[in-house]
Formats: C-alpha cells, structure tokens, sequence
C-alpha cells in the first residue's frame, strides 16, 4: 500500500498543493506552524474521511473559504485506488472512491490501512476513558466491519435509552416492557464488542510488549490492561443492579461504552508514575504495535505518519526506532520534523530511497 500522489485544495493553512511521493520514505521538514502536520492530516483524512486532530470538520477549510478538497491516489495490490474527500459550507461532507460516492463513511474504513503516531497522542494517557475506547475501537474497525457496525448500532440504540430515561423522569412514568426492549439489544450487541475488544487485547499486548522492548533494550515492562463493567457480570444482569441509580441520572450509567485500558509500566500506572521519556516510549510502541496487527490481520502494509517523533526522545531511543524501521518489513513512511539535517541523517542511515520536502506557509 503506497500513496503516489496527492492533490490538495483549501484544506487548513494549505491553498493549492500538489505532491508526488517515494515508495519508502517522505520528510516534511521546516519551522512550526508551516504545515508539515496539515499535510499528514490530509493524507489521514484520505483513509479515514476525518481528520485525526479536529473533529469539527468545517474548521479544517482553510479561513476565507467555502470549501476544501482532499484527493488521493493510491496504488493497493498493484491497483489503483483514488480516493477524494470534500467539503462544502451548508453541504454534507462526501467521500467518493474511484468516482463512486459512499453512502455510509464506515464502509469506507479499513480500506486504506493507515497508522497515525503523533504528539497528540499523549491524550491516550492523560485524558478520560472515551480516547483509549475509541483507539481500540479504530484498531478493531479497521479489519472488523462486522464490529464497526455493531459499534455504531450499540451507540443508536444507548441514546434511544437514554431518551426514553428522560422522558420517564419528566412525565413521571416507567414503562417496563419498553425498556426491556432496548436492554436486550444493548446486552445483545454489548456483548459482543465485550468479547472482540477482550481477544483484541488478548492477541495485542504481547505485539506491544515486543515493540516497547525492542525500544527500551527491554529495560522496562509494560501491559495493557482492559478494563470493563462486563467482566463481573452479564450487561443484562447489570442494568437490573443499576435500573434505579440510572433512572435518577436519567442516562445509562453501565455497559461497553463505560470501558477503559490501563497501561501499566512495571506493574504501576504510566499516567502517574511514567517518566515523560517512558510515555513517549510506550506511546511509539503502542502505535508500531497497531501497525504490525493491521499488517498482519489485513496481509497489507499500511501507510505510517510519524509526526514530530523524534522531539523528547533521547538518542539511543530515537536509535532504536530507526533500527527497526531499517530492519523489519516497513511499508511507506511519512515524517515530520524541524530539523533538515537531523531529518536527512535519520533517514539515510536506513538505506532506503526517501524524498525530502521543504515545507514554508
């Protein structure tokens, strides 16, 4: 999977730009604030039809404008792929591949493999429980359809009980039969994400343990912990424990979507006492670890965006990483950084063909 060239209008800070890549490796290199992470979030929207750093889609056209268009070839298998994603104010957002418009954004997911690392990534560490879900969540999606649109069903009918508890609550009613109905679909499709989210975690934290130790000289060791309501009891044993305590909240205080990980570095919480080195570290294997599992699950490269990685990590950690991106079976590669000669060193030493963009306003 490689993307050869990608055509960009009105997107973020970025007027008009077109761009042919390499096979291997493709730097964007210059100050802060000129684009280099713009650039990687188009090449992301590509294969997600979203940006991984502004959910409000409209504040990604660039100020001044009406619209933005993001288009993409690929070449997958040997076969092209092209793939464009546009958005015009008061319009809805569409996502055309090969000239066909997709009727459902989720049927678009998983066909353009694609892993994100980024500073931001942080936020899987040091904010709520909802981004660690809705990280196992793409992992899963990306080869599971099956699962995404359990996952979009599951969420449906939630708000529907969540709806239906409030209507209780304001005209002073319960009706029993009519939220049975909607605890056995929750059970039903809770359930069954409960399950693929625990073989998920089950089949992933030995790929993560291998990519930390590789990283850390095995120095350190790390886990990923799944945490979940379900593990207890059944969901629909859990909503009769929790029918009162819901109906005073008037939402659904049990189920999936109150699930979370753990990460766990020496057998202690890295959110509390993980360096800012070991964070970073976990972060980077954690991601590398989403690579390998989509690579093996799909039996395709995907494409990985490495932005700013190289910032706060010492030396024989940055070291590591180039070993592994030199010595294992890497697909195509996208870099950011401040620093051109750091930039140029880093990617000559793995002997691989690469092309170095320069990237002003």
């Amino acid at each position: 999977m490689n993307l050869e060239q990608i055509h960009i209008l009105n997107f973020k800070n970025i007027p008009e730009k077109t761009l042919h890549f390499t096979k291997k490796i493709n730097c964007f290199v210059g100050k802060n604030g000129q684009g280099k992470t713009n650039l990687l979030d188009a090449i992301y929207y590509l294969a997600f039809g979203k940006s991984y750093f502004n959910p409000v889609a409209l504040q990604n056209i660039k100020h001044n404008e009406d619209f933005f268009v993001v288009e993409g070839t690929f070449n997958k298998s040997d076969k092209r792929e092209q793939i464009v994603c546009s958005l015009k104010k008061g319009q809805k957002k569409v996502l055309k591949r090969n000239g066909k418009i997709y009727d459902k954004f989720a049927d678009h997911v998983g066909l353009i493999p694609l892993v994100m690392i980024s500073p931001s990534d942080q936020d899987l560490i040091s904010e709520g429980s909802e981004t660690r879900r809705k990280f196992i969540d793409l992992v899963i999606s990306q080869q599971n359809s099956q699962y995404l649109q359990q996952l979009i069903q599951y969420h449906k009918v939630l708000m529907q009980r969540n709806a239906l508890l409030k209507y209780f609550a304001l005209n002073r009613v319960f009706e029993t039969d009519t939220l049975t109905i909607y605890n056995e679909q929750l059970h039903n499709l809770g359930t069954e994400i409960y399950k693929k989210r625990s073989e998920f975690i089950e089949e992933f934290n030995p790929i993560f343990q291998k990519y930390h130790q590789q990283i850390t000289g095995n120095s350190e060791a790390v886990e990923i912990k799944y945490e979940s309501q379900l593990h207890e009891k059944p969901l629909s044993d859990l909503f009769t424990d929790f029918l009162q305590k819901d109906r005073v909240l008037q939402y659904t205080s049990v189920g999936i979507h109150k699930d979370d990980l753990l990460f766990e570095i020496n057998g202690h919480s890295i959110k509390k006492y993980g360096s800012q080195g070991q964070q970073k570290s976990l972060l980077i294997a954690l991601k590398l670890a989403q690579f390998d599992f989509i690579k093996k699950q799909s039996g395709v490269l995907p494409i990985l965006l490495f932005d700013d990685i190289f910032d706060k990590l010492d030396a024989d950690r940055v070291q590591q990483i180039i070993e592994m991106v030199n010595n294992s079976t890497f697909g195509q590669l996208f870099i950011t950084d401040t620093h051109e000669d750091r930039t140029e060193l880093i990617v000559k030493s793995t002997n691989l063909d690469y092309e170095i963009f320069k990237i002003s306003n």
